[in-house]
């Protein structure tokens, strides 16, 4: 098995898209930019520009030092640096509009706060070979989809639906709006994963292992539930949960048919 842990690839030039100029054009035309380096120190009216195309296009802007940019092997950045997303974002409407229209029940996987490529990658695998039909992610606050998380997830990310979203707080609603229930994985609840219904249309939100899901989002999700574990251990892997979780939902579909 590969081990994944320190490699971290410099991403191909033919993968970024450099200069000030370029970047806008880029934003202009619609292209998917996975994320915009930007230079800490830079600023102006062409730089604000850059802002504000990102935000309308839901790119995320990492403020970086000058030698992240050197270290992209590129000349003539001038502060700003995109790489060209892998993934092909899909607008999360349409998504739930194809998956009824298929005859599908929704099966979707909210990620909040969780930045580890890896992990991002594991929870992709599971969740492909499990049928959810789309990941649910912020533009800000979570890990980029590169080629290490492509690889992590043996490719999944590359054939299942992706939505980034401006704000998952938005996409809840935008899910309970087409009778969409959004469960959240939280360890302090009080019901178990196996008390919840995961056969009707549903969304399962999973947080980071750090901070664990905003509270705010928490509130507006219908219903929260803990992951029942005999043993003594604080918790689990968010990727290794997501797989139990959807594991129990896969259960409860099959055997209603």
């Amino acid at each position: 098995m590969k081990n994944f842990r320190h490699q971290h690839s410099r991403p191909k030039k033919n993968t970024l898209v450099v200069g000030r100029a370029a970047i806008i054009q880029a934003l202009k035309e619609g292209k998917q930019l996975e994320r915009i380096y930007m230079q800490t120190t830079v600023h102006g009216e062409v730089i604000d520009e850059i802002k504000k195309l990102a935000a309308i296009n839901l790119v995320p802007i990492n403020k970086v030092p000058v030698e992240k940019l050197n270290n992209l092997n590129v000349s003539n950045h001038e502060g700003v640096v995109a790489q060209i997303s892998k993934i092909q974002y899909q607008d999360l409407q349409s998504v739930i509009s194809f998956v009824v229209e298929n005859g599908e029940i929704p099966l979707f996987i909210i990620l909040d706060g969780i930045t580890d490529i890896r992990n991002i990658g594991a929870i992709a695998r599971s969740a492909y070979a499990m049928g959810v039909q789309a990941i649910i992610i912020p533009d800000k606050g979570v890990g980029a989809l590169n080629e290490d998380a492509i690889l992590t997830s043996a490719g999944a990310l590359e054939q299942i639906a992706v939505c980034r979203v401006q704000s998952l707080m938005k996409a809840v609603d935008d899910l309970h709006l087409n009778g969409v229930k959004v469960f959240a994985s939280e360890m302090t609840a009080k019901a178990k994963s196996y008390d919840c219904n995961f056969a009707d249309p549903c969304a399962i939100v999973m947080g980071g292992e750090e901070h664990g899901i905003y509270p705010t989002l928490l509130k507006i999700c219908d219903e929260s539930f803990q992951i029942p574990m005999p043993g003594n251990f604080e918790s689990l892997n968010v990727s290794v949960a997501t797989g139990i979780i959807l594991y129990e939902a896969v259960r409860q579909r099959q055997a209603i048919k």
